[in-house]
């Protein structure tokens, strides 16, 4: 048996309310021909007739009318459910997952995730933040958040316009007491707050000058895994600490800390969303990628 198209459970329910096949073609804007013929083939597929015909009349049969009382409320549950995805579509709603770095979450938490739960109350953001590059698409993520230059090369990327760098801080009474270091290699004779990788190693100092570019294994009396650890650690006073910008700007500003190394710290490629390509994205996801790139728009006037 052939399978039964929706079209024709739509043919058949609008010629039992009608009871009549020229006034079901005109609901449903097709040709009486090719209603008769589209319902005859229904029936050929079904081994039974649907439909007494006479030139003054159309009623159901027996199997006709037993037909109709199971389709029609199936037949409304399907059209419903077509329904709600369609309102997807044209109304941000439902949920959207996002995996980024910690520091990249920090970064769009503000005006990105929570300016978009503003503007479309109807959605939810579930936003994992985690060191290890994920696939997002295995993992079940709608999104990811990571530095351009780690952004999987099948993925479509819309930048966020911010370079990052990295910043190299102290505390004002640490510096008073240890001196304040000139080039990388005077973090030998520093303390300094050293940082585990979620994959175990410990992450080296990453600094660059024109063409001079190296990496140090500084040394220090204690080792975390967690940015804002290392940020109370250095505000104590253990020792120098190196940060994302953005975790200590606001710091910096107000003196907490005191940057050194500066010109050994150059921007780095910015943050970049990315996603899979999608024929048909939700509603939410489309508002999503309009608001990040207002974002990312209103990022390169605040820096030019």
């Amino acid at each position: 048996m052939e399978r039964v198209s929706l079209n024709d459970l739509d043919a058949v329910l609008a010629i039992a309310r009608r009871a009549s096949f020229r006034a079901a073609a005109i609901d449903l804007g097709m040709s009486t021909t090719a209603l008769s013929n589209a319902i005859g083939k229904l029936e050929a597929n079904l081994g039974v007739r649907l439909f007494n015909r006479t030139t003054r009349s159309v009623s159901l049969t027996d199997a006709g009318r037993l037909f109709v009382e199971h389709v029609a409320p199936a037949l409304g549950e399907v059209q419903g459910a077509l329904e709600v995805v369609r309102a997807q579509r044209d109304q941000p709603s439902g949920m959207l997952r996002i995996n980024a770095a910690a520091f990249a979450a920090r970064e769009i938490i503000g005006p990105l995730v929570l300016e978009f739960l503003r503007r479309y109350p109807q959605m939810q953001v579930d936003l994992v933040t985690e060191g290890r590059l994920v696939d997002i698409v295995a993992d079940g993520f709608d999104l990811g958040v990571r530095v351009a230059d780690l952004v999987p090369s099948d993925m479509i990327s819309l930048s966020l316009g911010r370079p990052q760098r990295y910043a190299v801080v102290a505390s004002a009474a640490y510096l008073a007491a240890r001196g304040t270091p000139r080039l990388p290699a005077d973090l030998q004779r520093h303390s300094c707050v050293r940082v585990r990788l979620p994959d175990g190693a410990l992450f080296r100092w990453r600094f660059a000058n024109g063409n001079s570019a190296q990496q140090i294994d500084v040394q220090g009396p204690i080792t975390l895994d967690e940015a804002s650890l290392a940020r109370t650690a250095v505000m104590a006073g253990v020792g120098l600490g190196y940060f994302m910008e953005q975790d200590v700007r606001e710091d910096i500003a107000a003196g907490r800390l005191v940057r050194v190394l500066d010109d050994w710290t150059p921007p780095l490629p910015g943050l970049c969303l990315y996603y899979a390509g999608r024929r048909n994205p939700s509603a939410g996801m489309t508002a999503f990628l309009a608001l990040a790139r207002e974002v990312a728009e209103q990022a390169c006037r605040e820096g030019t």
